[in-house]
C-alpha cells in the first residue's frame, strides 16, 4: 500500500465566490519541504482543474488564479449545463 506524501496548504487556500458561484481554490506542496506550489480548483460539481506549471510562491499561484477569473470569469470553470441561469 503506498502512503500519499502529506501536504503542506496555503493560507490562500479555501472557497472563493463571485456571482453565485464558489469554487475551492487549494495551494499546496509536499509538507516540509521549499517545493514549488501547486494550484488546483474544485467545483461544487467536484470537476478538477489543475495548472501544469508550478508557482514558485502560493502568493503567485493564487494571483494566477484571480488572473484567470478577471480574464475569464468564474463561469469558466463550469460545465455548460452548470451555469446558473435567471429568469
Amino acid at each position: 500500500m503506498t502512503k500519499k506524501p502529506k501536504l503542506e496548504h496555503s493560507e490562500l487556500s479555501g472557497e472563493y465566490t463571485e456571482d453565485d458561484v464558489t469554487v475551492l481554490v487549494d495551494i499546496y506542496r509536499p509538507a516540509g519541504t521549499q517545493n514549488d506550489w501547486k494550484l488546483e480548483v474544485v467545483t461544487q460539481n467536484e470537476d478538477l482543474f489543475e495548472w501544469d506549471e508550478p508557482f514558485a510562491t502560493d502568493r503567485e499561484a493564487f494571483d494566477e488564479f484571480l488572473a484567470t477569473i478577471a480574464r475569464d470569469g468564474i463561469h469558466s470553470f463550469l460545465e455548460e449545463d452548470d451555469i446558473p441561469t435567471t429568469h
